[in-house]
């Protein structure tokens, strides 16, 4: 079900089952991420725009992971462009893990 990591130890494998990886959660913690970087004045027109849509803005609002995953490529460069190193290694565990 999962495969061996270079520590040795087994990772979850997607693959094979979801089981062991909380997806929901990893979403909601790079989501906080984005958040503070918008806090500490990293925002734009687009991440207004991307704000307004998780709330559902206009029409239902779509879970995180999904707004994450549709949007991965702004997300990344985001954190890249600001330096947020532990974020984008989260962001990047969220992509193989779950996207």
């Amino acid at each position: 079900m999962s495969s061996e990591s270079p520590c040795g130890c087994l990772r979850p494998d997607r693959y094979m089952s979801f089981d062991g990886i909380d997806c929901d959660g990893n979403a909601r913690r790079v989501m906080a991420c984005i958040e503070d970087l918008m806090a500490a004045g990293q925002g734009s027109a687009f991440w207004d725009y991307f704000m307004a849509k998780r709330s559902g803005g206009s029409g239902l609002r779509p879970d995180d992971l999904f707004l994450i995953h549709a949007h991965l490529n702004q997300v990344r460069e985001l954190f890249e462009e600001s330096g947020a190193d532990d974020a984008l290694a989260l962001l990047e565990q969220l992509e193989e893990e779950c996207c």
